[in-house]
């Protein structure tokens, strides 16, 4: 398999506010892989945006280690990140008010940040219209953002994004202040420049249409990575009706998709909060190991009418990767 982009390891956030500390992510791991479309999903307050904030250079972990194109964004000083921040990532954000500058023309926005980099004039130019070309808007080039629609601000925002060839888009509900219709085109294009320019791209979205069209879901609950649905190669032909959810945080079918609970490095997972709440661990669970899979139980489970457990078949409070 080829080198991540992304790598995440037991990567932990803490924000002190007054005289409190909130841990934001708690041992998160990840791994994104370079081409792919990833999508980030979970409910306010999981750790989603602290991430995206981490992977765009705009915040430090606490702990753990994040590689991303082989930056250690834990180790980098404020010139390393300034260019980082210019050269391997861009963002898109929600509101089109961070993307583009009212003032200026929709291709002075996406000079604006080869100007600042340095790059010369004619450069700037080429790559502009390059870029207008791609997002559809080459003959609105002398507009202003006010002058086009939401969308099409969206789509510039993504050219500006775009203007210092990035190795990884980053993108915060690019699609939460627009209408479906608007939404799928921007969907379409993100999309296809994953697919014709090889971007890694990994967004945040409540959107299931969003979701369900990106190469992998990540859900993220109380700063760890909870689970995976990955699109599947091809549908099933059928589900019975008690299967027919994937996805219980964005609700993508099991026919199209196929959802695994997260292991992390250390053997630590999380269970749905369906079978949390349909099982009574209080807390605690106990483990059979068998030869191929393994087993939980509510404490006690066994010595009512559990399963037959061999003499070493169950090991409590273990796990198996």
């Amino acid at each position: 398999m080829t080198s991540a982009v992304i790598v995440c390891e037991n990567l932990v956030k803490i924000y002190k506010v007054a005289d409190l500390e909130v841990v934001a992510l708690q041992g998160l791991d990840l791994e994104v892989q370079p081409g792919e479309m990833l999508a980030l999903v979970g409910v306010s307050g999981s750790g989603k945006t602290t991430l995206l904030n981490i992977l765009g250079g705009l915040d430090s972990p606490s702990a753990g280690r994040c590689l991303v194109a082989g930056y250690d964004l834990a180790r980098m000083n404020e010139r390393q990140r300034l260019f980082y921040r210019r050269f391997v990532v861009g963002h898109v954000w929600q509101q089109s008010g961070r993307n583009v500058l009212p003032e200026l023309s929709l291709q002075e926005n996406i000079e604006l940040p080869q100007l600042l980099s340095g790059v010369a004039r004619r450069e700037r130019l080429r790559r502009a219209r390059e870029l207008l070309h791609l997002i559809g808007l080459e003959t609105a080039a002398q507009r202003l953002p006010a002058q086009i629609s939401g969308g099409e601000q969206q789509r510039v925002a993504i050219a500006v994004a775009l203007a210092n060839r990035p190795q990884v888009l980053l993108a915060d509900e690019p699609t939460g202040e627009l209408d479906s219709q608007t939404a799928g085109e921007i969907l379409q294009l993100l999309r296809c420049l994953n697919q014709e320019l090889g971007l890694t791209i990994v967004l945040v979205t409540h959107d299931p249409a969003l979701a369900a069209n990106v190469d992998r879901v990540i859900a993220i609950r109380d700063g760890r990575t909870s689970t995976e649905t990955v699109r599947r190669e091809a549908p099933l032909p059928s589900i019975p009706s008690h299967l027919s959810t994937a996805s219980a945080v964005i609700a993508l079918p099991s026919k199209t998709h196929r959802e695994s609970v997260l292991i992390d490095r250390v053997g630590r997972l999380q269970l749905p909060k369906e079978a949390l709440e349909r099982i009574p661990f209080h807390g605690r669970a106990e483990v059979v190991i068998a030869s191929d899979h393994v087993e939980l139980w509510p404490v006690g489970s066994l010595l009512n009418g559990g399963p037959a457990v061999g003499a070493n078949s169950c090991e409590p409070r273990e796990e198996q990767p």
